[in-house]
């Protein structure tokens, strides 16, 4: 276990970029210190490594998690969940979530790790999500948006919509201009992605979720008025969602709400 956690938090790449705009403090200082204290047990018993000894054979090796399904009830289990978020556990995923690399066995690594976080945010806590915010998972999120698989894509995207629907959640993304644009521009460039490949309807339906739940926030919603895609407005996307009634409802309020909105852009950069 130590020896992934160090080669994946040796890894550079976008998110320390990303998580400027979030917060002034890299988000691993949280993560290094809560380490020093947590029990490492719980953690060292979910991952296995084969072979042990080597960094740069995890690039090819195959990497498996024979415990992961009990974390994920740990997570998940009210009567547990609390004591799993106060040892601070999740944080050991974190790192896993940060690499830049596409490989098998890494993938492997971040879409687990992924599938932790999300069984935190499907119980609708808002102690889960003041947790995540607070180690800044959105950063983190933002960048397997940006270069994970199609699926760590969709359970990364799923993961901010729970957030976003929780009403914490949604004011610390809108509280500054720059939470907003980041995220929005992660989503926008999913969006043009999908208009040429047009096979992950999925995908497409978190995406949209995202941005309706934005909508919500006056601010988001009048800046959205300049940056919601056009391929959201144009029709591009009728073929994709013609089986899916409830993500057509949403993207038709989406659009109606942006429509009404009477600001733009520098009213979002003004607050």
């Amino acid at each position: 276990m130590e020896l992934v956690w160090y080669h994946c938090c040796t890894l550079t790449g976008d998110c320390f970029h990303i998580s400027s705009s979030f917060t002034s403090k890299p988000h691993f200082s949280c993560i290094k210190s809560s380490l020093q204290c947590t029990c490492t047990s719980p953690a060292t018993a979910c991952y296995k490594t084969t072979p042990e000894n080597s960094s740069s054979s995890l690039r090819t090796s195959n990497l498996k998690f024979p415990r992961v399904e009990k974390v994920v009830c740990v997570a998940s289990h009210q009567e547990t969940r609390t004591l799993f978020l106060s040892a601070h556990i999740p944080l050991y995923l974190y790192p896993f979530l940060n690499t830049t690399c596409k490989t098998r066995p890494f993938e492997y690594l971040r879409l687990t790790s992924l599938g932790v976080i999300g069984a935190l945010v499907k119980v609708d806590d808002s102690d889960v999500i003041s947790f995540l915010l607070y180690t800044e998972i959105i950063p983190l999120c933002l960048h397997t948006m940006e270069m994970g698989s199609e699926l760590s894509k969709t359970v990364a995207t799923f993961i901010v919509q729970k957030i976003l629907l929780d009403e914490m959640g949604l004011r610390y993304i809108c509280a500054t201009a720059e939470r907003f644009f980041a995220v929005g521009r992660v989503l926008g460039t999913m969006v043009a992605s999908l208009a040429e490949q047009q096979h992950s309807p999925r995908l497409l339906k978190h995406i949209i979720r995202c941005y309706l739940r934005l909508s919500d926030n006056p601010r988001a919603c009048e800046a959205l008025k300049n940056c919601l895609p056009e391929m959201l407005r144009d029709g591009t996307f009728s073929n994709c969602l013609k089986e899916d009634i409830t993500t057509r409802r949403w993207l038709q309020q989406l659009i109606q709400t942006v429509r009404g909105s009477r600001g733009g852009v520098d009213l979002m950069l003004a607050n």
